[in-house]
């Protein structure tokens, strides 16, 4: 879906003087209302033709908003820190909170810049680029993100016109307008690949809007018209979910329930055993991290896992093999306010990991399709969809070289009940027993199907589950170690 704002027209400038007044006043009445509802937000991308008046535009808009509430973010090249994370990791991280707007210039179309100047804008590597575009933005606009996209387009004569200014600049100033420069010829060279672009990545939930730039006044009235329409719509409406068309998920498989029911809870291992592998295990895993191929590698360990199944004593014995420096414990509880202001994904983006770093997550983003879903904290269609969204998460970390490692720690409801009322024996670990977990111990049944969803799922060929059978403490520390190795050997091998 491609909407095209009228071209060819001129505003004048007594015209403009008329309406801008007008305009601004509305335009901060609507920016007041939404931070007040705490909607949105509103996520504007702002891309297209070099000299077409991208950066004149949001320079514009922030002089007629509140400064507090709206924040502009050019992406130019990627700085050290980015460069050692995931693609989308700066995109991410710099989302505005709800009742706020952002400003991207290109944001990830940023990166199909980048790939056409490197020469990788085959067919094959301008699909893949559009699958991951619109999967995002799809993501971000059911989180109830408004998302509006402008393309500032200048006709071939005005196109040229700006070419032949930016060459006169480029020789008298030598080097400062060369990447202005470079960007005008991609364009020209490229116009069926750009029309390919701005076909494939307008959808119904974040269509283009093409506005001619050759006059300042008319482009920015029209941005800022559109604009104030969208305020209105997000501050005065229940936000809009798009249907996904197509038959809803089946329920997990008889196979799968019985993977989570059958597994052997009685393994164990001898305390001479265990005495002598868990070192050995430990010092395996800090020579790998310490390798220099886990320079350009992270890791990231993702531990979930039925109430007092042990989580806590495995995260001690695999940090007790690392350099405190070279990883960080996220303990994951209910979001807090900053959290639930953006989009369910964006407080774990935050902590991924640098090249080198490791990321222990105790409790994850698993838990909309666990606990969300059972306690019914979100609603169907949204943890339906969790999963998919998940999937996406992982295939995109370890896209930027992650290797990730999940674990699922499972004991008896019978050896729950035991460690549940020793726990409340044992002054040092009352805290560790809440009226929560026996509310959750209610739901064993209910728990039991969401994991055995979330195991046939989510368990894909680049980041499967590992199931620890945690009846023996000891047996499913030896067994997560030894998995991280195995899992690390590999990634660094290959």
């Amino acid at each position: 879906m491609l909407e095209t704002a009228e071209v060819g027209h001129a505003i004048s400038k007594a015209s403009y003087a008329r309406q801008v007044p007008r305009l601004r006043q509305a335009l901060l009445n609507a920016q007041f209302d939404l931070s007040e509802a705490k909607r949105g937000p509103v996520l504007i991308l702002v891309s297209g033709v070099e000299g077409g008046g991208r950066s004149e535009t949001a320079n514009r808009l922030t002089e007629w908003m509140d400064p507090r509430h709206i924040r502009v973010i050019a992406f130019g090249p990627r700085t050290a820190e980015e460069s050692a994370r995931p693609p989308q990791w700066r995109y991410w991280r710099a989302l505005p909170p709800r009742g706020k707007i952002g400003i991207f210039m290109n944001a990830w179309y940023n990166d199909v810049v980048e790939a056409l100047a490197g020469g990788n804008a085959d067919a094959r590597r301008a699909e893949f680029y559009f699958h991951k575009i619109r999967s995002v933005e799809r993501m971000l606009s059911d989180e109830g993100v408004r998302i509006l996209k402008f393309w500032m387009h200048l006709p071939d004569a005005a196109l040229r016109r700006r070419m032949k200014e930016v060459t006169r600049r480029e020789r008298k100033l030598k080097t400062l307008f060369h990447h202005d420069l470079r960007r005008a010829q991609l364009y020209m060279r490229h116009r069926d690949w750009w029309e390919a672009l701005l076909r494939e990545t307008s959808t119904s939930e974040a269509p283009w809007v093409v506005v001619e730039g050759t006059d300042a006044r008319y482009r920015e009235l029209t941005v800022g018209k559109i604009l104030l329409d969208t305020l209105h719509d997000v501050s005065q409406r229940v936000p809009v979910r798009h249907e996904r068309h197509g038959a809803p998920p089946a329920p997990p498989s008889v196979d799968s329930v019985k993977l989570v029911r059958d597994l052997d809870l009685k393994q164990r291992v001898p305390d001479d055993q265990y005495d002598k592998r868990l070192p050995k295990l430990q010092l395996k895993i800090a020579n790998l991290t310490l390798r220099k191929r886990f320079r350009a590698r992270s890791l990231i360990l993702a531990f979930e896992g039925v109430d007092a199944a042990g989580k806590g004593g495995a995260i001690r014995r695999v940090t007790q093999a690392l350099d405190a420096r070279q990883y960080a414990i996220v303990p994951i509880a209910a979001p807090n306010e900053e959290e639930r202001l953006h989009p369910y994904l964006w407080r774990f983006w935050r902590h991924v990991p640098a090249h080198g770093g490791i990321t222990i997550f105790d409790r994850t983003w698993y838990g909309r399709v666990l606990v969300e879903r059972v306690e019914k904290l979100a609603n169907e269609q949204d943890w339906n969809r969790a999963y998919g969204e998940i999937n996406q998460f992982e295939e995109d970390l370890i896209d930027g070289g992650a290797v990730i490692v999940k674990f699922w720690l499972q004991i008896s409801k019978a050896e729950q009940y035991r460690r549940f009322k020793a726990r409340e024996k044992t002054s040092f670990k009352r805290f560790k027993i809440t009226p929560d977990d026996w509310r959750n111990r209610k739901q064993w049944d209910a728990y039991e199907h969401a994991v055995a969803d979330m195991v046939e799922r989510t368990s894909t060929e680049i980041a499967p589950w590992t199931l620890v059978e945690a009846e023996d403490k000891r047996y499913a520390r030896i067994k997560i170690l030894r998995t991280i190795c195995d899992r690390l050997e590999e990634a660094l091998d290959r």
